[in-house]
C-alpha cells in the first residue's frame, strides 16, 4: 500500500479527524485533508465527494471518511462506483471489509469510539491485505451498475 492517504469528516468527526492525521503523519503517511476545517456545522457530502473522487482520479488508494455515526459519510462516498466504504466500529469488522470487500475507504463513527478504538481499527485496517481471487475477486465485479 502506498503511503499517501486521504481524510475527510464532518463538523461531528473534526477531531478525530485531527488526531487520525496526526497518527497517520507520525507513521510516515502523507495525509490529504479534505475537511472539515473546524467543528461548526457542516454537511458531510461536501467533503465525502471530493475525497471519493481523488481516489477515483488515482491521487492515492485509500481513505478515511468520519462522521458522526459514519452512516452518512458511508452512503455518500459509496455512490461512487469505484469506492467501497466500510464503517467499521471494532478492528474486526475492519479486517474482514479489507479481506473479503477490499475496502478502499474506511468510515469511522466518531460519536460512538474513541481515538484508542480509532487507532485499533485504523490499524487493522491498513495491515489486512485484500485475499485476492476466488469468490472475493468475484463478488467484487457485481457491485457496479455502470
Amino acid at each position: 500500500m502506498s503511503k499517501k492517504i486521504g481524510i475527510a469528516a464532518d463538523h461531528a468527526g473534526y477531531e478525530m479527524k485531527e488526531f487520525l492525521t496526526g497518527y497517520l503523519a507520525s507513521k510516515g503517511f502523507e495525509v490529504f485533508d479534505y475537511g472539515c476545517s473546524s467543528e461548526e456545522s457542516c454537511d458531510y457530502a461536501d467533503y465525502a465527494h471530493p475525497l471519493a473522487e481523488a481516489i477515483e482520479a488515482g491521487e492515492f488508494e485509500r481513505g478515511i471518511g468520519i462522521c458522526g455515526s459514519g452512516e452518512g459519510m458511508a452512503i455518500t462516498l459509496n455512490k461512487h462506483q469505484s469506492i467501497r466504504a466500510s464503517l467499521c466500529w471494532i478492528p474486526e469488522i475492519a479486517h474482514i471489509t479489507r479481506q473479503h470487500n477490499d475496502s478502499n475507504v474506511l468510515v469511522l463513527p466518531a460519536r460512538f469510539i474513541d481515538n484508542e478504538m480509532a487507532i485499533a481499527i485504523l490499524d487493522q485496517w491498513l495491515s489486512t491485505e485484500f485475499e485476492a481471487g476466488g469468490r472475493h475477486t468475484r463478488r467484487l465485479t457485481k457491485i457496479a451498475v455502470r
